[in-house]
């Protein structure tokens, strides 16, 4: 996906005055009726509204995000051009109540999720511009476990994949009657397409029992 730095990141980037925070978006589905989830963690201590650049929109959004040592780590995210399908895995604290209760409770396989980050001015302790978005894709697994006693930290590993992971899927659907008029209830174009292998049409003279656009073979 393509980044950009807004004016205000880049005067303070170049100061050498900012600090970053990052912010993990993650929409899951409800398991009873598959309605969207929302929840938002970032890699502070306390809990945050803050404004992000939804990758969909291109616009400001405000989002509320949980802190308190719920990110442990994420791992690079390369700039790549093209559609190279990225892959980033995440560690979450699953000692964390929301997040541990969110990945228990709702459906994760295939979730959105948007990883973004936010520069701080030291000074003022609040963002100079919404955080960018720096990476947008789908979570392909992210298996919750619980640790023997004392086995220190509880950690769950998230592995994502970016959205250009769609465009390597086949489409298994063909050419049909029935899928034709999914489209359009009273598009007929496929109607006769099981059929039309049998038809013949003479030239000149008729031959065989009409059906549909053509005669059918004797």
């Amino acid at each position: 996906m393509t980044r950009s730095l807004s004016a205000e990141n880049q005067n303070a980037n170049e100061q050498r005055a900012l600090i970053y925070r990052d912010f993990i978006w993650i929409i899951a589905k409800d398991r009873s009726d598959g309605s969207p989830v929302p929840m938002g963690v970032w890699s502070d201590v306390f809990d945050i509204l803050a404004e992000v650049i939804d990758p969909a929109t291109g616009g400001a959004a405000s989002r509320s995000f949980t802190g308190a040592g719920a990110v442990i780590s994420i791992s690079d995210i390369p700039l790549v051009q093209g559609i190279a399908v990225q892959e980033v895995e995440l560690q979450l604290s699953a000692l964390e109540s929301s997040v541990n209760d969110f990945l228990r409770t709702y459906d994760c396989k295939q979730a959105d999720i948007q990883i973004f980050r936010g520069w701080f001015d030291p000074a003022t302790q609040s963002m100079v511009a919404p955080a960018a978005c720096r990476f947008s894709g789908f979570i392909n697994e992210a298996p919750v476990t619980t640790p023997a006693e004392g086995a220190g930290n509880s950690v769950v590993k998230v592995a994502c994949t970016s959205n250009t992971q769609e465009l390597t899927r086949s489409n298994s659907d063909t050419a049909s009657d029935a899928s034709q008029r999914l489209r359009s209830g009273t598009d007929n174009f496929l109607q006769d397409v099981a059929v039309v292998g049998d038809w013949l049409a003479p030239w000149g003279a008729s031959d065989g029992s009409p059906t549909g656009m053509g005669t059918k073979a004797s």
